[in-house]
């Protein structure tokens, strides 16, 4: 095996490259080979302004419509793409219309990029794309608020074919990077935009919120026109080495920091709580890793003994004669309170211990996304 260095990559003599500097962790995008798909288990989805897959938001405010999906077609070495399928066209967006997948890279993960200052390092985004449209087609990096952006663009050849793409982008020396838990680097694909977010000059950073070049295809101007993503890769250095794989494991763990979705089984034991009085009372549930911030969005199944539901055993065995109602309460990064009220039996009095368990196959979703 022969093995050349150069720049910042190590190449082996099939073709296959690493970096020279960071090993692990190079590819700041998470779930770069839409993998994960917590909310939606594949379904296909109408968003306007959602996140779809893990980690990838799409939105949506045109006078057309689009679905997202995660389907198994792919190019060789992976098992699945995003794709974007254009159901209602618009041929004409003005103002802030626009259509993009976006994902937002956590401050803490680009601090080392050393964007706003003289030291900003180059990184290069590459990809895998398949569209049914060809044309140059447009993306943008921006920071937390966009107001510094790079748009960049770069060309689908052939119609339905799998094609690999790499770009490369000098690191910005100014404007403002958030390296905390906030939105430290905003990737976007744009598939159509009003002139709000055009830009005339490509491939330079510029102040203010632009994702598009002039001249760009319009998926969006296109009926039933389709555009596919998978391989995302965002990494620092002036070449594009190969995939970084993660243990899917791993790559889950990466996207519950954002976004948790499980189905709990039929008889499951959530969670063991307390009354206070006769009718309400509080249960505790810890969250698989901790979140990026405490949740923005929780959604929980209602009290009751049916399909999808959360049930309540008392003390002794037996069930509230009315279940009442049960909401989210205080929550932090890693749990949130459950308040119940309204539970009703001769079995609940102050201070009694009571079980939450799972009927039906309850859905618990907890959102930390942007």
């Amino acid at each position: 095996m022969s093995v050349s260095y150069g720049g910042d990559k190590i190449t082996f003599d099939d073709g296959t490259s690493i970096a020279s500097g960071l090993s692990h962790f190079r590819n700041r995008i998470i779930n770069g080979a839409m993998e994960i798909d917590q909310r939606n288990a594949g379904a296909s989805m109408v968003p306007v302004d959602a996140y779809t897959l893990d980690r990838w938001e799409v939105r949506e405010d045109t006078d057309g419509a689009v679905t997202m999906q995660q389907i198994s077609d792919a190019p060789t070495g992976f098992k699945n793409s995003a794709r974007i399928t254009i159901t209602t066209a618009d041929s004409s967006l003005t103002g802030t219309q626009r259509l993009f997948l976006r994902q937002v890279i956590e401050g803490n993960n680009v601090a080392d990029l050393a964007w706003g200052t003289a030291s900003a390092k180059t990184i290069t985004l590459s990809f895998w794309v398949k569209s049914s449209v060809i044309g140059t087609f447009s993306g943008s990096l921006g920071n937390s608020g966009n107001a510094r952006n790079y748009v960049f663009t770069y060309t689908i050849n052939s119609a339905n074919t799998w094609e690999y793409k790499t770009v490369t982008i000098p690191g910005d020396t100014s404007g403002t990077w958030l390296t905390d838990t906030g939105a430290g680097v905003n990737v976007f694909f744009t598939l159509g935009s009003g002139p709000d977010y055009t830009t005339s000059s490509p491939n330079s950073w510029v102040s203010g919120f632009r994702i598009l070049a002039s001249g760009s295809t319009s998926l969006i101007g296109t009926l039933n026109a389709t555009w596919q993503v998978t391989g995302v890769q965002f990494e620092i250095g002036s070449y594009a080495t190969t995939f970084e794989r993660r243990a899917y494991g791993t790559e889950l763990q990466l996207c519950q920091r954002y976004c948790q979705s499980y189905t709990y089984t039929t008889g499951t034991i959530i969670s063991v709580g307390t009354t206070f009085g006769s009718a309400v009372g509080v249960f505790v549930l810890p969250f698989i890793v901790p979140l990026r911030n405490a949740p923005s969005l929780i959604t929980i199944p209602t009290l009751g003994s049916g399909a999808g539901q959360w049930a309540v055993l008392l003390k002794g065995g037996g069930y509230p004669s009315t279940f009442g109602t049960i909401a989210a309460g205080t929550a932090s990064p890693y749990q949130m309170r459950l308040d119940f009220s309204g539970m009703t039996s001769m079995f609940v009095d102050g201070s009694q211990a009571v079980t939450l368990y799972a009927s039906g196959n309850p859905v618990v979703t907890v959102s930390a996304e942007y």
